[in-house]
């Protein structure tokens, strides 16, 4: 079973950054990141990776204080009333910035060669994934036994 305050990264992956909690995409990902860093089962995961600190840069919450708060044991919607009494963004600004982090995919050729060496390790000759969330989807999968 699931422990949904303390999961364990090591045995299964965090939520989809496709998940959204209040309109946030990645929210829930991060929440689950940031469980399992605090109960020592994060395996390969990292809190406050870049894709977390587009969130924090977004909703312009410090990462320390964001885990102090989830530490204290706070469910999804109580973290949520929590990111919504820091974050100054209306839920049009907040739909418009998870539609858009969902379809952002490498700008640099320095970050292309990075995904196309990440694909082509992970799932050779698969030519549809575009996006970082593509990737990472593709990446928890097989990490823990699906087939590219």
């Amino acid at each position: 079973m699931i422990n949904a305050f303390a999961p364990n990264l090591t045995q299964h992956a965090p939520r989809s950054a496709r998940v959204r909690l209040g309109g946030y995409a990645h929210l829930p990902r991060l929440l689950d990141k940031a469980r399992a860093v605090l109960a020592g089962t994060g395996g390969e995961y990292h809190y406050n990776c870049s894709l977390d600190r587009r969130f924090f840069d977004f909703t312009g919450i410090d990462h320390e204080a964001m885990l102090a708060a989830i530490k204290t044991g706070l469910t999804d919607s109580e973290m949520l009333m929590w990111v919504n009494g820091k974050a100054p963004r209306s839920p049009v600004e907040i739909v418009a910035w998870s539609a858009w982090l969902e379809q952002n995919g490498p700008g640099s050729a320095d970050m292309h060669t990075w995904m196309a060496g990440r694909i082509t390790e992970t799932a050779p000759g698969r030519e549809d994934i575009k996006t970082y969330f593509e990737l990472l989807d593709l990446d928890d999968y097989v990490s823990y036994g699906g087939k590219a």
